[in-house]
């Protein structure tokens, strides 16, 4: 009897080692969970914005010598002039992030009052009187970029249109004719800004353009014919502050 106590309290003693060595190895495998990190900002998803600033317009419009005389502009002779105006619209698009790239598509819609006129006075008189206007410019361009959490820097290029008026008035003795006419005009543009993102879905930002378009063919008309010339912006500028308001897509955490 002695002997079945003395191995009972044996294997009682080697039970509550072994325990005890299971508890400490736990011990010793146990981590604390990792502190929660603010989720970074992420460009990705669908946006909408207005923007407002100032555009500058280099108009040009040269007599192509297809058309009746006009004055004393002989063909390949004509004028180019330049304005600015306070310009506004909206723009809609959609980024992409990668890592810290962003790539992204938008279209814009802006409104602006850039207009002229010249009035020729090689007779000495106000002879040949150009108005023209340029109210309605709109892009379709890819962006992309580089962030830096909240701040996003980039670069965008694709197609530009503008909507341009040109008219024209012989006033000299007895008027020969007026006449004018609007075109839309196709172009390029390239430009380049900043956004910053002040909340999760709300964005500011900076942004330059520049923009180039082909020439189209105005018939001008008046009583005495068709005055024909090619006109065009040669090139209108850009600067805008940015709003837009960017819909939720899934954030990142980090840990």
């Amino acid at each position: 009897m002695r002997n079945k106590l003395i191995a009972a309290f044996a294997c009682t003693t080697a039970l509550v080692s072994t325990g005890a060595a299971s508890a400490a190895d736990l011990g010793a495998r146990y981590t604390k969970a990792p502190a929660y990190v603010e989720p970074l900002f992420n460009w990705t998803g669908f946006y909408v914005g207005g923007h407002i600033g100032g555009a500058w317009t280099n108009q040009q419009f040269i007599n192509n010598g297809t058309g009746a005389a006009f004055g004393d502009l002989l063909p390949g002779e004509g004028y180019r002039q330049r304005n600015a105006g306070v310009m506004g619209g909206a723009q809609i698009g959609y980024n992409w992030q990668a890592n810290n790239y962003v790539f992204g598509v938008e279209g814009t819609i802006s409104g602006l009052d850039n207009k002229g006129s010249f009035t020729n006075t090689v007779f000495g008189a106000a002879d040949d009187v150009f108005s023209w206007r340029t109210n309605v410019l709109a892009t379709v361009v890819g962006r992309a970029g580089f962030a830096v959490q909240n701040n996003l820097f980039y670069f965008k290029g694709g197609y530009a249109g503008a909507n341009n008026r040109l008219s024209v008035t012989d006033t000299v003795g007895v008027a020969t004719g007026s006449g004018g006419q609007t075109h839309w005009a196709n172009g390029w543009t390239v430009g380049a800004g900043w956004e910053y993102g002040v909340t999760r879905n709300w964005i500011v930002g900076l942004e330059y353009n520049y923009a180039a378009f082909t020439s189209q063919t105005y018939q001008l008309g008046g009583t005495s014919g068709n005055y024909t010339f090619d006109a065009k912006p040669r090139d209108i500028q850009w600067a805008v502050v940015r709003a837009s308001y960017k819909f939720d897509a899934p954030t990142i955490a980090r840990y």
